[in-house]
This record gives C-alpha cells, structure tokens and sequence, in this order.
C-alpha cells in the first residue's frame, strides 16, 4: 500500500519518529501502552527508511511505503516541518537501528509527545531496521 506523505510527519530526534494518519496498517498495528515514556518494540514489524522511499513492514500482508523524498520533516532545518530533511531523518534512523512509528487517526501536533504515548487509541511503538 501506498501511503500519501502529506498523511505522514517525520520527525528528527533519538530515536527518530514516524507518524502516519489514517494508515492501513492502523488496526495491525499493536496498541500503544508507554505510561512511563518507554516505547516497547513492535516484534514482527521492521522499517527501512531510504531517501526516496520508506518501507514499513509488518507480519503477512501488513506494509506500506511512502513517498519519503516529498514528505513532511519536523525538524529540519529551520525547525520547520517541510520537506528536505530526509537524509538527516534516514541518519537518524540507521544510528538508532530503527525509528518510532505511531498510528493515529490524524496528525498531532509534533510537540504533543506525552499525550500520543497515552492516548488509549495510538498503535505502533520502535520498529527496528532489517540486518
């Protein structure tokens, strides 16, 4: 499945974080329990994030990629959320072996972290890179 990058938001940090509205992954996806901040592992899900492409993949026939290269950015340069920032993001994501990726019913605002891990209705959690 492709999903449309205006329906995603990448966002810089350590680890980096990818947040998909309306994705068709969403009910695949297990449902978020981080009350304390700690971000458990999604066992069966992988993501490879590349300049042009990001390729979320799960267990079966669950995946989707995006359109990176024309995506949203949160924190590039700047600290705007525009695209350009996908080569820093990809860095990101190759030193943490892996990246955050959350599913929400609509993009929040990047800022709102606290409220997305306890929201009762995010699915996702740390998606590692494939070896």
């Amino acid at each position: 499945m492709l999903l449309d990058p205006e329906k995603t938001l990448f966002v810089r940090g350590a680890p980096p974080v990818l947040l998909l509205a309306g994705a068709p992954v969403h009910d695949a996806l297990p449902l978020l329990a981080a009350p304390d901040g700690a971000v458990p592992v999604c066992e069966g899900w992988s993501i490879l994030p590349r300049l042009t492409l990001c390729v979320v993949d799960g267990p079966g026939d669950h995946g989707l990629v995006v359109p990176a290269l024309t995506a949203p950015v949160h924190g590039a340069a700047g600290g705007s959320a525009a695209p350009g920032g996908m080569p820093d993001w990809c860095e990101d994501a190759e030193r943490a072996g892996g990246a955050v990726v959350l599913s929400l019913d609509h993009l929040p605002d990047p800022c709102a972290w606290p409220a997305l891990l306890t929201s009762g209705t995010t699915r996702g959690g740390f998606l590692r890179t494939p070896d």
